[in-house]
């Protein structure tokens, strides 16, 4: 029986923007979500995250539904704008006593809170007023709601997260304006990353410096999809190698290695930010443990300078930076979002970073994967979902045995959301939500967590 070390942690995620609803109430201000949403055709049939799954009402029957199931502990992130309504100076202490009472609601039902402080719900004040993270002045904005934070939690959050997908911030906010705050541009993607870094180091020194007494730990969240050589050709292998650095290597190796790839450098010259000497100490080492969020696998060919679209949703980035083709197999499995299951891709991205950054501490902190859920009887048998769970998993438990340090595993996600610009129709969560009624239904893929979680390890053949 292939089984996890006894003191893997085993979680759910969530974020605010996607669960809480509440958008208006009790002092929180608008985040660039709530202003984006509001713009006829930018998101599927119009939906918002308004009510969301009203977890602002319903957390404590959430954590109940995660006490039932078992989970060890639970990632959540915290809307800056409800803690600070105009992302600065003004503290909202209703949004304060919100998310006190959801960390004091855990630790009672023996979960442990894993807390992103940004999970792209960046108060609107600060990109009307500011510009948003193409000002460098938000690296210090970002650092004083932190320090809010870690001043009010801290004392029972050992767990934190600073920012959640830098790359899906640039890349989908400022490039290719898909997602909030919606701008379209060649090189403000690569700004909005360099202050990402900046603003992550300030906070993880803070940290580190102030709240050493509180005993946490903290670091950062970063995402990648595998990238295959789409032939055996040393073009498609260099061209495989460049999408993932200019995926993950672009946020990941300033903070283990000093600086950003040498290949971005390259290619990007001046669209690309130097980081000082001074910036590069703080930023070099400033992350506790290696963050990852993962989801598919795409194969990765040399477009030899021309630029072609990119096939079946993927997501490369600028592709003209890279000149990279990306494409999936016609017989792998795709998900409701198009994205191809593919475990055996999980486990070399596991070893790609296990190699590159000389064996850090992995948290695969989302994994998960949609599909069309419907509720027949009152039960959902999503049993996709079921042996994606189980064959990403057996890949992890494969990583392990090779050597890798995987810690800990958070599912994504705990219930079915508002899921950014697809609406609700796109179902990732372990519970089905009614988004009429607000029900929450556990579907055949919880009830496997939890047996799996109560034995302290996880039986991955199928």
């Amino acid at each position: 029986m292939n089984k996890f070390p006894k003191d893997f942690v085993w979680g759910t995620a969530t974020s605010s923007y996607q669960i809480e609803g509440a958008s208006d109430l009790d002092g929180k201000g608008p985040s660039i979500w709530d202003a984006f949403c509001s713009i006829p055709g930018k998101i599927n049939n119009n939906e918002t995250g308004n009510v969301a799954c009203d977890h602002y009402h319903k957390f404590k029957e959430d954590i109940r539904l995660m006490k039932d199931m078992g989970v060890k502990a639970y990632r959540f992130s915290i809307a800056w704008s409800r803690i600070m309504p105009t992302g600065k100076e003004t503290v909202n202490e209703k949004g304060i006593q919100f998310y006190s009472e959801i960390i004091d609601e855990l630790l009672k039902a023996d979960i442990v809170p894993w807390v992103t402080l940004y999970h792209w719900d960046l108060p609107l004040a600060l990109q009307m007023e500011n510009d948003g993270w193409l000002n460098k002045d938000i690296t210090d904005y970002f650092k004083e709601y932190a320090d809010v934070c870690f001043d009010q939690f801290g004392d029972r959050v050992k767990n934190w997260i600073t920012l959640n997908e830098p790359w899906v911030v640039s890349i989908l906010g400022y490039g290719q304006g898909v997602f909030a705050p919606g701008r379209v541009s060649k090189s403000e993607p690569y700004l909005a990353g360099h202050h990402l870094i900046i603003a992550h180091a300030k906070s993880v020194k803070l940290y580190r410096e102030k709240y050493a007494h509180q005993k946490g730990k903290i670091g950062i969240s970063n995402n990648c999809d595998w990238r295959e050589p789409l032939t055996e050709s040393i073009e498609d292998k260099a061209a495989a190698e460049r999408a993932i650095e200019f995926f993950i290597a672009w946020f990941a190796d300033p903070i283990y290695l000093g600086d950003y790839p040498k290949v971005m450098k390259k290619r990007l010259k001046a669209r690309l930010p130097s980081f000082s000497e001074e910036e590069k100490e703080l930023i070099k080492g400033s992350s506790d443990f290696f963050g990852l969020n993962h989801y598919t696998t795409m194969y990765a060919a040399n477009s030899d300078g021309i630029t072609k679209e990119i096939a079946v949703n993927g997501n490369g980035g600028i592709s003209e930076d890279q000149d990279v083709d990306l494409s999936i197999n016609k017989d792998w499995k795709v998900t409701l979002m198009g994205w191809a299951v593919v475990p055996w891709g999980c486990k070399k991205l596991l070893k790609w970073i296990d190699k590159r950054y000389h064996k850090p501490n992995i948290y695969i902190t989302e994994n998960g994967c949609a599909y069309p859920d419907k509720l027949i009887d009152g039960e959902i048998n999503d049993q996709d979902r079921l042996e994606f769970y189980q064959e990403y998993l057996k890949a992890c438990q494969e990583a392990i045995a090779e050597g890798v340090n995987l810690k800990g595993y958070f599912a994504w996600s705990f219930m079915d959301n508002f899921e950014w610009a697809s609406g609700y129709e796109q179902r990732f969560g372990l519970h089905y939500v009614d988004f009429e009624t607000l029900e929450r239904i556990p579907k055949k893929s919880a009830n496997w967590f939890k047996k799996a979680i109560k034995n302290e390890s996880a039986e991955v053949t199928l």
